[in-house]
């Protein structure tokens, strides 16, 4: 996606320019929306392995008893709340598509109706092509499928992409890409994403108000589709350093930056007192 805003470089920092940030709360109740990988826990070579530290879960718990989180994640709504050993939490899994609430169940949207049978599809083919790369891993989800590849060697990383513009171009009015952190995100070519996610759950969950300050805290460039949706009405804020490979030369609608998963684990802290 082309992301429109500024250099990660020039940000405000979300903990070191504290007094920016309480103008912006303004004294408001905030209602918090976290991504998980990258930013509840660090990337990691297998995505089975990140698993949620225990203080980031206190941290996660703690802030929860003081106001709305929200969990918003590319991966499947029930392998984050396995992850993150966590179940009194709203989820958004499959990048919004699959919503979750302790009180009252699923929060029924029908965004992703009708795509299983094409899913099914780009999944067998994506096997059938990928499980031949050393290293590559496809991950399916309820409403997208991942193919992984960094665990592939640089020469033959070009042969993932190949296989990922051919089904993109069989399936042109079907199916889009969503680029991350060495992984590809297919999905349904459909007008949803983690944006209109958490716009929707601002809504469902009764937070859509004045005295209510939506915070997004986010490290990947699915995220820069929520940072976009609150602007002017909420807070973005980006979790990665410029001066890293994966990050590059971005930039960013979020409205300030926290270098690691551990200044999150302090900002969420700071956040509940």
């Amino acid at each position: 996606m082309q992301v429109r805003g500024a250099s990660i470089a020039e940000l405000p920092h979300a903990l070191a320019d504290h007094d920016q940030l309480a103008e912006r709360l303004g004294g408001r109740r905030p209602a918090v929306f976290l991504d998980y990988d990258g930013t509840l826990t660090p990337i990691v070579d297998r995505p089975e392995d990140a698993v949620i530290s225990e203080s980031m879960r206190d941290a996660v718990r703690g802030l929860a008893r003081r106001c709305t989180v929200c969990v918003v994640s590319g991966r499947d709504r029930p392998v984050v709340q396995e992850l993150m050993g966590v179940d009194d939490l709203v989820v958004a899994g499959s990048h919004g598509f699959d919503i979750w609430s302790p009180e009252g169940g699923a929060i029924q949207h029908d965004a992703a109706a009708g795509s299983g049978a094409l899913l099914e599809r780009v999944t067998a083919r994506l096997h059938e092509e990928l499980d031949q790369i050393d290293g590559a891993l496809v991950e399916p989800k309820k409403a997208s499928v991942a193919a992984h590849y960094r665990l592939v060697s640089e020469e033959e990383r070009p042969r993932v992409e190949a296989v990922v513009e051919r089904l993109l171009e069989e399936h042109a009015d079907e199916l889009k890409v969503t680029p991350g952190k060495m992984v590809y995100e297919l999905q349904p070519k459909l007008d949803w994403d983690k944006g209109k996610a958490v716009l929707y759950l601002l809504d469902a969950l009764g937070r859509d108000r004045d005295d209510v300050v939506p915070i997004y805290v986010g490290d990947d460039i699915t995220d820069e589709h929520a940072f976009e949706a609150l602007a002017g009405r909420g807070i973005g804020v980006f979790v990665g350093r410029a001066d890293d490979p994966e990050v590059g030369g971005r930039t960013t609608a979020a409205d300030f930056v926290l270098d690691s998963t551990e200044e999150v684990e302090r900002f969420l802290d700071r956040l509940a007192r």
